[in-house]
C-alpha cells in the first residue's frame, strides 16, 4: 500500500473510534444479552479490545481504555453455563491478558480470572469425554470457537501454553476428531445431529457436518494447528490434522472452494450443488477456511496445502462477484473480516499476491462506510472493523492478539 492509503486508512480509523469514546454514552445501562458489559461479541469487553489496540499502538488514548476496561467488569464474572472465549470470565480474562505483554502489570485479576476459566474448561472436557465414552455425537457448542472448546483452547494456548490445561484441549479435539464406534456410515466424529442453528430441523434430516471456522471443524483444525506451530503437540495431533483435512479434501470444489455445511444428502451422493457456494466469508464462507487450512498446511510441511488455501483466497479477493456477494462490513459476516484474514494469510504466504490485493480490498470497504455502522460492536459492528483497518494501516499485527478470538494467529 502506499502512503496516502496508509494515511486514508488510519484517519478512517479514527473517525469509526472517536464517536465510541465513552462507555456510558454507548451503553448507558451496561446492556442486556450480547451487549453486557462482560460479552467480547457486543458488549464494553468488545469496546475495549479497540481502545486498548490503539492506546498500545500509540494511536489511542490510554484513558479512554481504562474507562471501558471499567466499563467491562462492572457486573459480577460469569463462570455459568454461558461462560465462553466471548463471554464472562474467559472473555474479561483474555481482555485483561490485552493490556500488557507482561502479566505482572495485573497478577492478582489475571490469577483469578486464570483460575476461573481452568476450572470451567475442566468441567466442559469431563462432559465431553463422557458424550465420546457414550459414543453420541456431539453439538456444536461442545467444540466450536464460539460458545465451545476450540474457544477454550485458544485462551490457553495463547495465555499459557505449557500448562496441562492446553494439552488436555488438544487431547481431546484429538478424540473429537475420531470416528465413533456407533457410527458405520463413514460420518466423522463432529458430526451433529442438529441444524447449524443448533437445532433438529427438517432442513437437516440427518443432521450436518460444519465447515465453518466460527462453529464447525474449521476451528479445531486451526487451533491444532496453531498449537504445532508453537511447540505444543500431544499424542495424535498430527492424524488429527490429517483426518480433518482429508475430509475437507473430499468436499473441495474447483477453484478452489468449500461448502460451509456438509448434509447427509451430500454424503449419501458424493455431491455438492453449486448453491452451497457461500459467500466468502471469515464465518463460514472460503475465508475463514482457507486461514485454517494454510495453518495447517505450515504447521505440518505441507506446501501443496498451504498454497491451495492461498490460491483460494487469492481466487476471493480478485473474483468482484465474490466480493459482490459479501453485504455486510463486519468481522463476522463481512468485509472486514475478510480484510483481517487475508492480512494474516499474506504475513505467511509464500508470495506476495495476495499482498497485493488488499488496497482494493481496503478501498472497497471505505467505500462501504459512508454512512457508517450504526453499530458499534466487536463481531458485526464499527469496533471489530475499525480493528480491521488498523491492522491494514498499520501493517502491524495485533500489539493485543486480538484476533485470537477469531482463530486466525
Amino acid at each position: 500500500m502506499n502512503t496516502l492509503n496508509t494515511v486514508d486508512i488510519l484517519a478512517a480509523v479514527d473517525e469509526l473510534a472517536e464517536p465510541l469514546s465513552d462507555p456510558h454514552t454507548l451503553y448507558p445501562h451496561g446492556g442486556v444479552g450480547r451487549t453486557r458489559p462482560q460479552s467480547l461479541l457486543g458488549g464494553a469487553a468488545g469496546l475495549a479490545l479497540l481502545h486498548l489496540e490503539r492506546a498500545r499502538s500509540g494511536r489511542g488514548s490510554w484513558d479512554t481504555a481504562r474507562a471501558w476496561l471499567t466499563a467491562a467488569a462492572r457486573e459480577e464474572v460469569s463462570t455459568g453455563r454461558n461462560a465462553t472465549l466471548f463471554y464472562g470470565a474467559p472473555a474479561l480474562g483474555f481482555l485483561t491478558r490485552s493490556v500488557a505483554d507482561e502479566p505482572h502489570r495485573c497478577p492478582p485479576v489475571l490469577a483469578a480470572l486464570d483460575s476461573k476459566t481452568i476450572a470451567l474448561t475442566r468441567a466442559r472436557l469431563t462432559l465431553a469425554h463422557a458424550r465420546l465414552d457414550r459414543g453420541e455425537l456431539p453439538l456444536l457448542s461442545e467444540f466450536d470457537l464460539f460458545r465451545g472448546l476450540a474457544g477454550l483452547g485458544a485462551y490457553h494456548l495463547r495465555h499459557h501454553r505449557r500448562h496441562a490445561i492446553t494439552r488436555a484441549v488438544l487431547n481431546y479435539l484429538v478424540r473429537l476428531t475420531e470416528p465413533l464406534p456407533s457410527t458405520s456410515d463413514g460420518l466423522p466424529g463432529w458430526w451433529t445431529e442438529v441444524s447449524p442453528n443448533g437445532e433438529i430441523t427438517a432442513d437437516f434430516p440427518g443432521g450436518h457436518g460444519n465447515i465453518g471456522l466460527s462453529h464447525g471443524i474449521a476451528g479445531p483444525l486451526a487451533l491444532l494447528s496453531l498449537a504445532l506451530l508453537r511447540g505444543v503437540a500431544v499424542d495424535g495431533q498430527r492424524d488429527a490434522l490429517e483426518r480433518i483435512c482429508s475430509w475437507l479434501d473430499t468436499w473441495q470444489q474447483p477453484g478452489p472452494w468449500w461448502p460451509g455445511v456438509i448434509t447427509r444428502t451430500n454424503v449419501e451422493t458424493g455431491q455438492i450443488a453449486p448453491s452451497q457456494r457461500q459467500a466468502p466469508r471469515w464465518c463460514y464462507g472460503t475465508a475463514g477456511l482457507a486461514r485454517a487450512l494454510q495453518l495447517a498446511g505450515i504447521a505440518t510441511g505441507d506446501t501443496a496445502r498451504q498454497r491451495t488455501a492461498e490460491a483460494a483466497m487469492l481466487g476471493l479477493l480478485r473474483e468482484p462477484d465474490q466480493l459482490d456477494r459479501v453485504t455486510d462490513t463486519g468481522l463476522c459476516h463481512g468485509l472486514a473480516g475478510i480484510g483481517q484474514t487475508a492480512w494474516r494469510m499474506a504475513a505467511d504466504a509464500d508470495t506476495g499476491e495476495i499482498t497485493g490485493e488488499l488496497p482494493h480490498l481496503c478501498r472497497r470497504l471505505l467505500a462501504r462506510l459512508s454512512p457508517p455502522p450504526s453499530d458499534p460492536e466487536l463481531l458485526d459492528g464499527t469496533a471489530g472493523i475499525a480493528l480491521a483497518l488498523h491492522t491494514l494501516g498499520t501493517h502491524q499485527a495485533p500489539h493485543t492478539g486480538w484476533d485470537t478470538c477469531l482463530l486466525l494467529a
